[in-house]
């Protein structure tokens, strides 16, 4: 049994009436539903994914959740952490495959497919709600041969191959961006933005007591790291002037993790460096600047609590939709964007150097980061799920 399930039982008083919601209304008029959320692969899949499952418990603590997909550790490790119960199927990528691999794959959506149709069958769920990444299409694929509710949800402006494939499947196609392609089907998009999972949400009403404290970098390449950013960073040390008033957040991935600790001792700066950090909604609360990857996940949850960020997009994400991510959010006056192959350590500690000095255009930037996010957007999805089915 899960946290979750745990929790709705808590919330069931054992007297004969509906179960209590978590702000104490009985929930007599909301159904209880069961939802596989399929797909995942990286946190810019998965997180989403995890934000959605916690709106649907908030709706009605009865509600049941089963993730579905290959079950990577990382899959494994954040949702057991989140309190959720995950079932495998097999399926790989073909996405820059070789021809052999791409063989290899083909021949294996079948056996998917069957794993998929016999977790449909067990846990008997009213929809399937697929959040990206090739693990999601043999859960889509058997979700439609047994005529359920398909939903799909797309983080990135340009939709992935999982969503362009499989859209024509779908019920409705839950987009991040307004200006998302039109190729998909209009009559199905609806525009909700990226959901963000609860605990970050809460860190952007908490006050910041610290007083005088060190100017805060907090620096991130995604759930797996980013090398270049890394580098550029400890490029970058050199070059600051008063190193004293800094202090660094770093995540690292795992293969840079103790080249860029050493760095920071070497330099003598202050900092905490970890190859991934499990609490994110604290790390991002400390920071007064971030530089990240432009991931769709990553610049809703900064958008959402209203942080300024310099942008450093994936050279080589699909369709080059990170690049295209942050543009947005550049052409509102909300981030800089840096592209990859333009990153040095002089014109980097420039800009740190430079905003150190100007709090006013951090506030003002943030400010509008802020106007551009959508922290409702995982109700807004649930509330159409429901509106879907009919409740």
């Amino acid at each position: 049994m899960n946290n979750m399930d745990t929790q709705a039982k808590e919330a069931d008083t054992g007297n004969g009436l509906p179960p209590i919601d978590p702000a104490g209304h009985q929930n007599d008029s909301i159904r209880s539903l069961r939802v596989v959320i399929t797909g995942g692969g990286t946190g810019g899949h998965l997180f989403p994914g995890i934000a959605i499952a916690e709106a649907f418990i908030e709706k009605n603590p009865e509600n049941k959740i089963l993730f579905v997909n290959t079950g990577k550790p990382f899959e494994v490790s954040v949702i057991t952490k989140a309190g959720f119960d995950l079932k495998k199927i097999t399926a790989e990528g073909i996405k820059g495959k070789g021809i052999w691999q791409k063989v290899r794959a083909t021949f294996k959506i079948p056996t998917g497919i069957i794993e998929a149709i016999c977790i449909i069958r067990n846990f008997k769920p009213d929809l399937v709600l697929g959040i990206g990444s090739y693990s999601s299409g043999p859960m889509i694929m058997a979700a439609w041969f047994l005529g359920l509710k398909i939903i799909l949800h797309e983080q990135n402006i340009m939709p992935g191959i999982t969503t362009r494939l499989l859209g024509h499947l779908a019920d409705r196609i839950f987009v991040s961006f307004k200006n998302t392609s039109t190729k998909l089907n209009v009559k199905k998009v609806k525009v909700t933005g990226n959901p963000v999972r609860k605990d970050i949400l809460e860190c952007a009403d908490e006050t910041d007591t610290q007083k005088n404290k060190l100017f805060t970098i907090l620096v991130l390449g995604g759930s797996q790291g980013a090398h270049s950013i890394n580098m550029a960073i400890i490029d970058t040390m050199k070059y600051l002037k008063d190193k004293e008033k800094y202090f660094f957040i770093h995540q690292t991935g795992t293969f840079d993790d103790t080249m860029v600790k050493d760095a920071y001792m070497c330099n003598s700066i202050s900092c905490v460096v970890s190859s991934f950090f499990n609490d994110m909604a604290k790390q991002y609360k400390k920071a007064d600047l971030i530089i990240c990857r432009a991931g769709a996940t990553t610049i809703a949850e900064v958008s959402a609590i209203g942080k300024f960020v310099i942008f450093v997009p994936y050279p080589f994400a699909t369709d080059n939709h990170q690049a295209l991510n942050a543009q947005a959010f550049v052409e509102a006056g909300a981030s800089e964007m840096i592209l990859d192959n333009e990153l040095n350590g002089s014109d980097l500690a420039g800009k740190f150097d430079y905003y150190n000095s100007h709090p006013e255009v951090i506030e003002r930037m943030a400010s509008k980061s802020k106007s551009l996010g959508r922290p409702d957007a995982a109700k807004i999805i649930v509330d159409d799920c429901y509106a879907m089915l009919g409740d």
